[in-house]
């Protein structure tokens, strides 16, 4: 029963947050747009940035932006923050239910180092503290050298991936470095951004003097979330990717793919504010090239050749000691009622039919057993492998 209610809410807090996240990223990127899009002309008033008229469902839109505040305050204003903050609370209780409450499986990986649940969690959750404290103080002292801010930034996350990958499992690592980035991204907007505008609001309320500079920093934490964006998308679904996630320099993956989002975010800011440069495309999507055939040349080959293929009835041991816990019709590991992905090696024939996601997960990336809770040997893989390169018969 309450494996039932564990695995109901862990698809409810992934709905969630799939569905908020999607609503968060649309108005980063909407309001990026919107800004660079609005033009001021001769009848523009004091104080506006410009103007914007649109069309969409039917129907005709007018924007206009303040630079400081409008001369009467509306009956009604909406607040961008319930997207940002629904995300991160929604992320934190998946990164809860999945990776702390499943840490021995999830998080741990011995061969890296060997850490107790509560050391795992409480290193996770420092990195998270540790990375919005190191961002905002970059901020802080950094606010007018963007450039600069940007290297500095960049170079703190690599240094975080690597550390990350070599202390979590690598599935745990991807999800923290997304984590991490989401961290600093809802920190701007609940530290920064949202208590800025409503130091605008009230100082307008009041009929008093509205400093600028509250505008201008929220702004600018605006614009990092917005060029941090792809990069978090990447991390979340990073698990689907094992080509990537257990690449021996995934670190170094997770700098180039991130680094390329950047730029691909750049072409499109610089294009909506009518500054085409198409090479900014094009370097960005050919550093995301680069880096995936990067990945496929330095991956290691598999070491099955020249290994004696193991017998069937050893395949049917291997499996059974190292996979029929998750993936069985009656699985017996702990957090599971039903095989992951409804794949159950449960019989020979389901054995033969997927034997092609054995050999990837377990023999070509070692991405599975998770964790390698139980204790897969290289010699296990290879001979695996060997059976499998034979015809898996």
């Amino acid at each position: 029963m309450l494996a039932d209610l564990l695995a109901w809410a862990n698809m409810a807090a992934r709905w969630l947050h799939v569905i908020a996240g999607i609503a968060w990223i649309g108005s980063s990127f909407y309001f990026m747009w919107l800004d660079a899009s609005l033009r001021a002309g001769p009848d523009t008033p004091k104080g506006v940035q410009g103007d914007l008229w649109a069309v969409h469902g039917g129907g005709f839109y007018h924007k206009r932006k303040y630079l400081s505040v409008p001369p009467d305050m509306p009956a009604e204003l909406h607040w961008f923050k319930w997207e940002a903050y629904t995300t991160w609370l929604s992320g934190i209780l998946l990164l809860t239910l999945i990776y702390y409450a499943g840490a021995s499986v999830y998080l741990i990986d011995p061969a890296k180092l060997a850490l107790t649940p509560w050391q795992a969690i409480g290193i996770g959750a420092g990195f998270l503290a540790g990375g919005w404290l190191v961002y905002d103080t970059l901020c802080r002292l950094l606010a007018h050298r963007v450039r600069l801010f940007a290297v500095v930034w960049f170079a703190v996350l690599v240094a975080a991936a690597f550390g990350l990958t070599h202390i979590f499992s690598n599935r745990g690592a991807f999800i923290h470095m997304g984590a991490l980035i989401g961290t600093a991204m809802v920190g701007n907007v609940f530290l920064v951004i949202i208590p800025n505008q409503r130091r605008i609001v009230a100082a307008m309320l009041k009929g008093e003097p509205v400093d600028p500079a509250l505008g201008k920093k929220g702004k600018l934490r605006s614009v990092h979330n917005n060029y941090m964006t792809l990069a978090v998308l990447f991390l979340m679904v990073s698990n689907h990717y094992p080509i990537v996630t257990d690449h021996p320099l995934n670190w170094l993956l997770i700098a180039g793919i991130g680094l390329s989002g950047a730029v691909i975010r750049h072409f499109f800011n610089e294009k909506n504010a009518g500054r085409k440069n198409p090479m900014i495309l094009v370097n960005g999507i050919a550093l995301f090239v680069g880096v995936m055939f990067f990945a496929l040349i330095t991956t290691p080959k598999p070491a099955e050749a020249g290994v004696t293929p193991a017998s069937f009835p050893e395949v049917q041991a291997m499996i059974g000691k190292h996979c029929t816990a998750c993936h069985s019709a009656t699985p017996t590991h702990r957090g599971f009622t039903a095989p992951p992905n409804g794949v159950a090696y449960d019989t020979p024939e389901q054995i033969r039919t997927y034997a092609p996601r054995i050999y990837q997960r377990a023999v070509a990336n070692h991405s599975m057993p998770l964790g390698n809770e139980t204790g897969m040997t290289d010699e296990e893989r290879a001979r695996l492998g060997a059976w499998i390169k034979a015809g898996a018969q």
